[in-house]
C-alpha cells in the first residue's frame, strides 16, 4: 500500500520525470496508507480535531512519506520545510531553527519535514526538542530503519511514530493505470510481463514510474512477452541492507521459522537473505547458533551437521556450497527441540552473579600443601568412582547455599534419555542423603 498519484496537467508534463508529475496535489488524491489517513486513523482524527502533533514516519522507500508531510503542510496551513539529515549540519539546523523563529512571531508555524532522521546523531536529534516543545516548529521525520532503536526516547516521547507499508500488486495495478492516462498511452506488454514489471518495482512507487517511463520510450510493434520484458529491464534488487533494519528483519523471520520446525519457510527467507548479498559466512554462524540454542541436547549431531557444512562451504566455495549450508538449515529445522540447556545456563549465569565470590565447599578443594591438608581442605571428598553405582551424592554447591536445579531436559529427542539419567540422579542423591 502507498500513494497513488493524481493526474494533474502542466504544460510541462514532457520534460519533468513521471513520479513528479503524478504527485498528489491533495491528501484526498492520496490512494493507500488507510492504517493512517482514514477518518479513524491517526492522520485523519488529527486533522479532523484541529490538532496535529510532532510525527515519525517509519516505512520502506518510495511509500509516500515526503508527499504525505508536504500535504499535512497544505492542509494544515504550516510553512513546509524539507531537509535532508544527509547533507544538513549543525550550522544549517541553526538556521533552519531562526527561520522558524521569525516565521511564528509573524503568525506562520513551520512543519519542518526532515528525511532520514535516523542519520542525525543524538546530539543533533537533541537540538530539536526545545523547538519542538514551544511550538517553533512540527516536527514530521521519515527514516526507514526502527525508530525504537535509531531516535532518541526524548524524541520518540514526543511524537507519534507511524508505519508506512509498501505497495502490494493491486495497488501497484492502479498506479500504472494513473501513469497510463497521464501518458495516453497504455503499456505495450502483455498480461503477464506487465505483472512481471509491477513485481520489479518491489513495493516501491517510484522505482515502478521509472520503469514505465524505460518501457514507454522503447519503439515496438507489438505488446512485449515476460521474457522480452527481462532482456531489456535489470530486475530491481531487493531491498536489503546488510547493516540496516531489514537484516534484522530477515534474520528474525529466519530465527524464527527454524524454532518453528518450518523447513520450506527457513529456505525461503535463507535465499532472500542470500539474493541480497548476505555474506554465507554469516548465515553458517547463524545456522550454527540455532542448533546450539534451539535444538540443543535434543539432538546433538545437529551442531556437528552445521559445523560439518560450514567447513564444506569453507572449502568448495560459492555458489555449491550454499547447498550444503542449506542442508544444514533443513536439518536444524526439522530436529527435536530443546532449549533447556540454554535456559540452564542462563539460570546458572543469574545465580553466580548473586552469590558472587562465594568459595567451593572445602572438600572438594583440593589440598595439595601440607598446610591446606591442615586446614581441612579435601576432608571428607567422596570420590565417585568407589562410590556405589559410581555416584556419591555429595553437595558440589557452596556451603549455605540452597542447591540449584538449573538444567531440566524436555521429554523430546536425545534429551528425554537425558531426561531419564537426571531423574536417575536425583533419586539417588535424596537416597545418599537419607542415609
Amino acid at each position: 500500500m502507498a500513494d497513488l498519484f493524481a493526474t494533474m496537467p502542466d504544460k510541462d508534463n514532457g520534460r519533468r520525470p513521471l513520479a513528479d508529475r503524478l504527485r498528489p496535489k491533495r491528501l484526498s488524491d492520496v490512494i493507500g496508507q488507510e492504517q493512517v489517513l482514514g477518518p479513524d486513523a491517526p492522520l485523519g482524527t488529527m486533522l479532523a480535531s484541529g490538532s496535529l502533533s510532532s510525527l515519525i514516519f517509519w516505512g520502506p522507500p518510495g511509500v509516500g512519506k515526503t508527499t504525505i508531510a508536504r500535504l499535512l503542510a497544505d492542509e494544515t496551513d504550516l510553512h513546509f520545510v524539507q531537509i535532508s539529515a544527509i547533507f544538513t549540519g549543525v550550522p544549517d539546523l541553526r538556521k533552519v531553527f531562526e527561520a522558524a523563529k521569525m516565521r511564528r512571531q509573524n503568525g506562520k508555524g513551520t512543519l519542518l519535514f526532515v528525511d532520514e532522521i535516523h542519520r542525525f546523531n543524538k546530539a543533533q536529534q537533541d537540538g530539536f526538542l526545545p523547538y519542538m516543545e514551544d511550538g517553533t516548529i512540527l516536527l514530521v521525520g521519515a527514516t526507514t530503519e526502527n525508530p525504537s532503536f535509531e531516535l532518541n526516547a526524548a524524541v520518540l516521547s514526543r511524537s507519534q511514530v507511524l508505519i508506512l507499508t509498501r505497495l502490494d500488486l493491486a495497488d501497484l495495478e492502479r498506479l500504472a493505470q494513473r501513469a497510463e492516462k497521464d501518458l495516453n498511452r497504455a503499456l505495450p506488454l502483455d498480461g503477464h510481463a506487465r505483472e512481471a514489471l509491477l513485481e520489479m518495482a518491489d513495493g516501491d512507487g517510484r522505482a515502478l514510474l521509472n520503469l514505465i517511463e524505460q518501457v514507454v520510450a522503447w519503439k515496438v510493434d507489438s505488446k512485449l512477452t515476460t521474457d522480452d520484458l527481462t532482456k531489456r529491464l535489470m530486475k530491481r534488487a531487493a531491498k536489503y541492507d546488510k547493516s540496516g533494519e531489514e537484516h534484522y528483519n530477515l534474520i528474525s523471520a529466519l530465527h524464527k521459522s527454524v524454532r518453528g520446525s518450518d523447513p520450506d519457510a527457513a529456505l525461503y527467507w535463507f535465499a532472500r537473505m542470500l539474493a541480497g548479498g548476505e555474506d554465507p559466512r554469516y548465515l553458517a554462524r547463524r545456522i550454527t547458533r540455532m542448533a546450539v540454542e534451539e535444538v540443543g541436547l535434543a539432538d546433538p549431531q545437529a551442531q556437528a551437521v552445521c559445523l560439518q557444512s560450514w567447513d564444506t562451504y569453507e572449502r568448495i566455495g560459492s555458489p555449491e556450497g550454499e547447498l550444503a549450508l542449506a542442508q544444514a538449515l533443513v536439518y536444524v529445522a526439522l530436529a527435536p527441540k530443546s532449549n533447556a540447556a540454554y535456559v540452564a545456563y542462563k539460570a546458572a549465569v543469574v545465580a553466580a552473579k548473586q552469590t558472587g565470590s562465594t568459595p567451593p565447599p572445602s572438600h572438594i578443594i583440593n589440598a595439595p600443601t601440607k598446610m591446606m591438608k591442615d586446614q581441612g581442605f579435601g576432608a571428607g571428598y567422596a570420590y565417585d568412582h568407589d562410590a556405589e553405582d559410581a555416584f556419591s551424592g555429595q553437595n558440589y554447591f557452596p556451603d549455605g547455599m540452597k542447591r540449584g536445579v538449573y538444567y531440566q531436559p524436555v521429554d523430546r529427542g536425545f534429551e528425554r534419555e537425558l531426561k531419564k539419567r537426571v531423574d536417575y540422579f536425583a533419586g539417588l542423591r535424596a537416597k545418599r542423603n537419607r542415609s
